[in-house]
């Protein structure tokens, strides 16, 4: 008996320090874990190497990281029932137009969604840039040093080395966004 108390102590105590775990265990079916938030930028020298994958565009085209070589690339994982990524989604395709003249791409990362949901959710927010079919996971997997699983949306900046150089875990905030490309592009 002496034991369980302990043990339940430390149990509540995990509980309510970590959002991420509260949120989990909220049981309000959601179906993601909301990113707080938060923004992370990485020194150029702590950077490491550049990302690596191949993956296959929702109209069938293939795309290799290798061949952003020069550019800034701006991924953003999402999916069509996702209220954050729904909310960001004007941000995201103003600021590909303000940014895509300036060796800016643009990508997005579909964890979740057939095709046809896909193509109806960019068509309804006028998405001018492409997006990779993810429900395989395999951009994700390649990914998961810097986006968790769960914490949809999550948007990454990749300096012109191919290297991430900024992430994001949640609602992308438009200035923030706009100064973290604004850096990789002047870097």
């Amino acid at each position: 008996m002496a034991l369980a108390v302990p043990f339940a102590a430390t149990a509540a105590g995990c509980s309510t320090d970590d959002p991420l775990a509260e949120q989990a265990n909220a049981g309000d079916n959601k179906n993601y874990i909301a990113g707080d938030g938060s923004v992370t930028e990485y020194d150029p020298a702590e950077r490491g190497e550049a990302v690596q994958f191949t993956a296959t565009l929702f109209d069938g085209t293939e795309v290799s990281s290798a061949d952003w070589a020069g550019d800034v690339v701006v991924l953003n994982f999402w999916y069509a029932a996702c209220a954050p990524c729904r909310k960001e989604a004007p941000d995201l395709v103003e600021l590909h137009d303000n940014f895509a003249g300036e060796g800016a791409r643009f990508y997005g990362v579909n964890i979740r969604d057939e095709k046809a949901t896909a193509e109806a959710f960019e068509r309804n927010f006028n998405i001018p840039y492409p997006s990779f079919q993810d429900k395989d996971g395999g951009v994700l997997l390649a990914m998961t040093s810097f986006v968790p699983p769960q914490a949809v949306p999550t948007t990454l900046v990749l300096d012109r080395n191919g290297r991430v150089a900024a992430r994001i875990l949640g609602l992308a905030d438009k200035g923030t966004l706009k100064a973290l490309i604004t850096d990789a592009l002047a870097a």
